[in-house]
């Protein structure tokens, strides 16, 4: 049997974090540099960027997101992964049936010779 342990991955959107960090707190300030760099969204689009978690992002916007605030791509976005579930148990690892009517299987004894 695979034993393969699950992993759960979670990342955390940290665009506010880092704007705040630059002394930018109104996102309607990003419009302008987001523009300067080829990336046309909207005062909602933006606004929806920074307040929010995307699922989606294109490179281009985080790479001019870095650009912006002179950033790697890991201080806009921290992961984290960990370890799900229980890893089945080899065939060998199972438990006895319990018993039925009442019988018991005895204690083996070894006896050293």
């Amino acid at each position: 049997m695979s034993g393969r342990q699950r992993r759960k991955v979670s990342y955390q959107w940290r665009l506010r974090e880092v704007m705040a960090g630059h002394g930018m707190y109104a996102t309607t300030e990003l419009v302008p540099l987001l523009r300067e760099r080829g990336i046309e969204l909207s005062a909602s689009q933006v606004h929806r960027l920074v307040t929010g978690t995307p699922e989606r992002l294109t490179l281009a916007v985080l790479a001019a997101l870095c650009d912006i605030f002179g950033v790697d791509p890991g201080e806009l976005i921290s992961t984290d992964a960990v370890n799900v579930g229980v890893r089945p148990a080899a065939s060998g690892d199972r438990p006895a049936p319990a018993p039925r009517d009442g019988l018991r299987p005895k204690r083996a004894r070894i006896i050293e010779e």
